[in-house]
This record gives structure tokens, sequence and C-alpha cells, in this order.
């Protein structure tokens, strides 16, 4: 069994995070992953109201009695959510682990720190990292360039972005984007990382709260079938290839702005592609690694698959190591 400073730190078997997902990190897939041994996680801004994620906690407490998190993103808009309120329900939840996400986190870092919770932050970028080492999270969640969802604007792969987070960080991590089986995980341990976080990968399973339409969609995908959004912006988005993101990414390079857009980019069609299963009715978040993925299995199933996978992958690395060096001494 694989034993990372993650796992320790964690309590849980697998050094597999499910990614907070909008729309897609509800009870159900989050506690079929902690129960296969991962980390599951509920994504706060899913639920309409905090009286809502505090229901959802508690569905998700009825489902499994191991470790799961609750992410929080900190979204900079308008008129932006009760960041405090969610942030209070999730304290009162009883629910020991919290991701955040997103723009400044340290008032809520401070907050949750207060009250005994363990709190991963999600970076794109070493810089971003260290930031929250240095305001006392207890680990990070470090996104590639081949992630679903904003990758921030440095475009660093995970090839070189992991072994760099490892090289300057002290505390736990996990690399995220571009990881969906066994091969990556065993590849992101031997950069450096403590774990896997993987969003696009749990999409494509029984548990997933979206259509069946859309999870067959990205098992026939490609790595190729995604786009970039919102570059001009700096606020670059992966999400899947369709007439939208299309139609996006022409009225941006024709010199159009945010207000030119907004209405195509508007979350409540990107939730109905989930609900009704037409890839069409709005941009959707899916990474590069789709073209990894060619099965729906079992939330559960798939956290020991990896796994398994991984560890046998590691040893395999290890005993031809072994043979080729026998060999040569023979020699």
């Amino acid at each position: 069994m694989l034993k990372t400073r993650f796992t320790e730190e964690f309590g849980v078997e697998h050094p597999i995070v499910q990614g907070g997902m909008m729309f897609v990190g509800r009870a159900e897939l989050a506690a079929a992953v902690s129960n296969g041994g991962g980390l599951g996680i509920i994504t706060a801004l899913t639920q309409p109201t905090p009286a809502d994620l505090a229901a959802e906690i508690e569905r998700c407490k009825s489902l499994t009695d191991k470790p799961f998190g609750v992410n929080l993103t900190l979204t900079l808009s308008i008129n932006p959510p009760p960041f405090a309120e969610y942030r209070q329900v999730i304290i009162d939840s009883g629910v020991k682990i919290v991701e955040t996400a997103g723009s400044d986190p340290t008032k809520h870092v401070e907050h949750f720190k207060e009250h005994g919770l363990k709190v991963i932050h999600k970076c794109t970028s070493v810089w971003h990292a260290l930031k929250a080492e240095r305001i006392g999270v207890d680990a990070v969640s470090i996104d590639g360039f081949e992630c679903a969802g904003h990758p921030g604007e440095d475009d660093i792969p995970g090839l070189v972005l992991v072994p760099a987070a490892a090289d300057a960080l002290t505390i736990p991590f996990v690399a995220s984007g571009g990881f969906a089986d066994g091969r990556g995980l065993a590849a992101a341990l031997s950069l450096g990382a403590d774990g896997i976080n993987m969003g696009t990968r749990f999409m494509c399973t029984e548990e997933s709260p979206i259509h069946d339409d859309i999870k067959r969609l990205i098992v026939d995908a490609s790595e190729r079938d995604t786009r970039l959004i919102m570059r001009q912006l700096r606020n670059s988005m992966r999400v899947a290839k369709n007439s939208i993101s299309e139609e996006v990414v022409d009225i941006l390079d024709k010199g159009g702005r945010f207000k030119d857009i907004k209405d195509l980019v508007a979350g409540v069609r990107g939730r109905k592609v989930y609900e009704y299963g037409d890839p069409e009715l709005g941009i959707w978040t899916v990474g590069l690694v789709q073209g990894l993925i060619h099965d729906i299995p079992a939330a559960g199933d798939l956290v020991r698959r990896i796994s398994t996978e991984a560890e046998e992958k590691l040893l395999g690395l290890v005993r031809n190591v072994v043979v080729d060096r026998v060999a040569a001494v023979r020699a």
C-alpha cells in the first residue's frame, strides 16, 4: 500500500484526492471516493445557500464514515457569495478538512485553523504555493497547465511544475492536472508529490452526478478536444471544445471584452450541460486528460485500481533497475 506524507497527515488510505468541481462535487461522489480510500470533496458553492451546504454535508455523512472535505472557492465578482456564512457552516458541521482556491485565502485559513481544521490550498504556481505555506496551510494542490478550469497564466506543465514544487515546499502537496491512472500517480510520486488530485477522471465515474451522455462524450474525446478561452482577459479557462467555446475565442480574438461574452460563459449554462446531457448548451470544464479516460467505473474501484497500478509500476521499475545493475556487474 502506498503511504505518503499526505495519507498520514489527512488520514486517508490512498494518496488520491477528488477535485472540488463546480456542479460535480456532490455528496454521492465525495462519499464514494472516500469509501474507496481517497479523499472526497464536496464543492460548497455548488449549493445555492449556506443552509443547503449544511444539508449536503449531512447527506455525505450519511453515506460515509471516512474523512471527506469541502471546497470553498474564493471567487472575485460584483456580487460575491456570503463566504463567511459558508465558512461558518463548514466549521459548525464538524468537517475536519477544507480545500480553498481562488483569491487570497488568508482570513479564511486563519479562521479554519483556529477551529482545528486542516486546510489544503489550490495553487497554479510555486510562488503561490510558497505564500500558502507561509500563511499556515497544511498542504497544497498544485495545478499544471494540463488541468481543467483555470490553469493560471504561466502555462507551466506538470512535468516541470511538480518537481519545482517539491524543491521549494516543506509541506505535503498533491499534483493536479493530467492524472487519470496508476502511471500518472507513479510519475507524480517519482517527481516529488505526495499524491494526486483528479477532477475530469472522477467526472467519468458511476457516482458522478452529471448526465451519462457527457460522461460518454469525455470517454470518446481525445486530448485535443479542449479549448483555452479568455486568454486575452488573463482569466484563462480550459473547457470542452464546442460551438460556444469557439464563439468565445472568436469574439475575443476580434477585440471583444468580457461584456461581449458574459452571457456565453455564464455558469448556469454549464450547469445545464451536466443536467441535460447536451454539450452545446454552454461552456463546461474538462482537462487534457480526457484523452486517457476509457471507461466509467465506480469511483471507489477507480481509487483502488489507480493506487494498485501505481504501486505495481513503481515496484516494477525498481525490479528492472536491480536486474539491469546485476547484469551489468556480471558482465
